[in-house]
């Protein structure tokens, strides 16, 4: 446990810091008063303030080492009636005590819950990468089917007299190259459907965007759709999970895909944007498709509420919870003349790209 709240404290340094004034002064502050007064109470504050790194183990171990304090500071206390000191550590114990338990259960159940939104974030990305099979499929056989191609030169070029070493070199080299771009497909799908529980990175939006798009490069080709990205070249890094940014982010693509599939593939449009203004980031998905009508608009990230006809309606709730958690704030309006813009927000803590 001791291993466990050095490394918490190492990850949480400024909250960690301002813990230990508090309990220095309130430690000092129970020492130098009279026995008949109840300072070690005020360690409750303690508990309560340790419940913000979201570690029942930390939780345990300030609770504990707050009832040691509390002993240690009625015999060191040389001003008052031993009687009245003693009942008076004793219901600070208790009281530091119950805070402790309950500090450990309310947080039990917070854990819990977050374990049981995440798996439903987890399983919605899999109904998205499910969507999504053929285009991954193709995106993977693409460099295979180079990869073979390269190989086969490779051979002829080896065999032939006198062998050309420079053609098999070159060929060689667009095999390693061919391998990677499948790898990155492999690696991207594998992160998505990852089941971890939620990070707290700094995040380049842009690079995650990249990446999305990427995923769903030949579906958009398959549909016909003039994609256009308008990504700032300074964003900032926001503080984040970056597999579940990239889920809303896919969401809202995929969404807009299939928007646009209802509509002339002559005006198939698809822009994803990204810029920093002030104290926030901002992302939008807008599409030249159907578009919703301004009623439905105001529900469309309520649970169970779908415009799709085989739609379950969880796939933007989820969305805006992901965004909620971070801080941020989810949005959709029309693109006029026609379409619909689905976007989020994000509060930025001032780190910019290295």
């Amino acid at each position: 446990m001791r291993r466990e709240f050095l490394k918490y404290l190492s990850e949480m340094p400024v909250l960690w810091f301002g813990i230990s004034v508090l309990v220095g002064l309130i430690f000092i502050g129970d020492t130098v008063t009279d026995l008949e007064i109840a300072f070690a109470v005020l360690y409750v504050s303690v508990i309560l303030l340790t419940v913000r790194s979201g570690r029942t183990g930390a939780i345990a171990v300030v609770g504990i080492a707050c009832a040691a304090l509390t002993i240690l500071s009625y015999f060191l206390t040389r001003h008052g009636a031993s009687q009245a000191g003693l009942i008076n550590s004793a219901l600070s114990i208790v009281a530091i005590g119950a805070t402790t338990y309950l500090a450990i259960r309310i947080e039990t159940i917070d854990a819990r819950a977050r374990e049981a939104q995440s798996e439903l974030a987890r399983m919605s990305r899999l109904m998205i990468v499910g969507e999504l099979g053929t285009s991954i499929a193709h995106e993977v056989s693409q460099p295979i089917t180079a990869i073979t191609a390269n190989g086969n030169a490779a051979l002829r070029w080896l065999a032939a007299a006198p062998a050309d070493h420079d053609e098999a070199r070159r060929a060689i080299e667009r095999i390693v190259a061919d391998a990677g771009r499948a790898g990155d497909v492999i690696g991207r799908v594998r992160l998505l459907v990852s089941r971890s529980s939620p990070s707290r990175d700094m995040v380049d939006l842009g690079e995650a965007i990249d990446n999305v798009l990427e995923l769903v490069r030949s579906e958009i080709r398959k549909n016909q759709i003039l994609l256009r990205t308008e990504l700032a070249n300074d964003l900032p890094l926001v503080a984040g999970d970056r597999v579940q940014l990239q889920q809303v982010i896919l969401n809202f693509v995929m969404n807009a895909i299939e928007a646009l599939a209802d509509v002339s593939a002559d005006v198939r449009e698809l822009l994803v944007s990204a810029a920093a203004a002030e104290s926030k980031i901002t992302v939008s998905v807008r599409d030249t498709g159907i578009g919703i009508a301004p009623a439905r608009l105001d529900r469309i990230f309520e649970a169970f509420y779908t415009t799709k006809p085989n739609g379950m309606g969880m796939g933007l709730a989820i969305s805006r919870s992901i965004i909620e958690a971070h801080g941020g704030s989810v949005y959709a309006a029309p693109n006029f003349p026609h379409g619909t813009v689905f976007g989020f927000t994000l509060p930025l803590d001032g780190k910019s790209r290295g």
